[in-house]
């Protein structure tokens, strides 16, 4: 194998030596033979050939190993969402945890989805944790510990949510929640924002006039900033917060100087109480949504102010309802009723 490659001994181990792309390989074939150190050898020059050297470095990266890089990252960059990538590398890791890198190949994958699907996991649930793994073999690859990745599929997502809030429902649920919730509960219905944009805003955040709230760019979730003027109601809402602010305390919603935490008890209680079924907290912000464009605000105006990039999300959002239907069909039967009862003719115009 003059030229492709070599095997040598070096102490009672027997070694292979090998090129590829002007790099040269060592690797032990942990044997004290050397037929074994042979079949290695040809082995990798035949995965050279292929184009798909694997190498010792990638036949020992673990899915374990690739889950702890995921996490770091997550947590090194800041990202707010190590939460659900420590939930998706636990789903994953129940399938893949004792697998090496090499052994997670599309059809594996295939077999998680199938599985993920047998436990009734949502299309969206199971391609939030795909895209876990993919980041995974993606941080392998930049760090040069792999040199591919497999094809991860994805699902179809027609699992969007249509849960909204009449003005009604909304009033009777508010009634029914702890005196500490109802601003920053109302605040989320009437600005379209995220709760933890809520909860992250500071008094830093209102101007000065306290007429417009500012959201600073590392607390939203597409680190853009945004405006929200305040009028009405929304401005009422700071002003009561003024009322009650604590000096130690840089929140403008807070429980007694603390940050205010889950609340999902209590609204569940709250929706209980005033007879709503599966109504949960981020339908405030699709309702604000449907509600900004019921009221002739234009959707390029209520995507900023609601803080949507792209038109697919924003439309998904803004719902259309059968009540909506039904209105438009009173409409169209309205407009009808109003047009002239007798024809009109109109006559045609001979060829001269």
């Amino acid at each position: 194998m003059r030229g492709l490659g070599r095997v040598f001994k070096r102490g009672s181990a027997w070694w292979i030596g090998y090129s590829h792309r002007g790099k040269e390989y060592r690797e032990s074939s942990n044997s004290e033979s050397e037929s074994q150190a042979r079949r290695l050898l040809k082995k990798r020059l035949g995965e050279i050939g292929r184009g798909r050297l694997i190498g010792p470095v990638e036949e020992k990266i673990t899915f374990e190993a690739m889950a702890e890089d995921l996490l770091r990252d997550y947590e090194t960059n800041g990202k707010r969402s190590v939460r659900s990538a420590r939930l998706s590398a636990s789903h994953l890791r129940g399938f893949f945890g004792l697998d090496r890198a090499l052994d997670i190949t599309t059809d594996r994958v295939r077999a998680y989805i199938s599985q993920r699907q047998s436990e009734r996991a949502s299309n969206g649930s199971i391609n939030r944790e795909l895209a876990g793994l993919k980041r995974m073999f993606s941080l392998a690859v930049q760090a040069g510990k792999l040199s591919s990745r497999p094809y991860v599929p994805s699902l179809e997502e027609n699992n969007a949510r249509q849960g909204f809030l009449d003005h009604g429902s909304f009033l009777a649920l508010r009634e029914n929640l702890p005196n500490y919730l109802k601003g920053p509960v109302t605040f989320l219905y009437l600005s379209g924002w995220r709760v933890s944009e809520m909860k992250a805003l500071e008094w830093r955040d209102v101007d000065s006039t306290g007429k417009v709230v500012r959201l600073r760019p590392e607390i939203s979730k597409n680190k853009d900033g945004r405006v929200l003027p305040l009028s009405g109601e929304l401005l009422q809402i700071i002003e009561r917060a003024s009322e009650t602010r604590q000096p130690d305390c840089p929140f403008v919603f807070h429980l007694n100087g603390e940050p205010i935490g889950d609340f999902r008890k209590s609204w569940r209680k709250a929706c209980a109480a005033a007879g709503l079924n599966g109504i949960i907290v981020h339908d405030l912000r699709r309702t604000a949504i449907r509600n900004m464009v019921r009221a002739g605000i234009p959707e390029r105006v209520a995507m900023s102010l609601s803080g949507h990039k792209t038109r697919s999300i924003f439309d998904r959002y803004n719902i259309v309802s059968e009540a909506d239907l039904a209105q438009a069909a009173e409409r169209l039967q309205s407009h009808l009723q109003k047009q002239p009862k007798t024809a009109v003719v109109y006559p045609l115009k001979r060829a001269v």
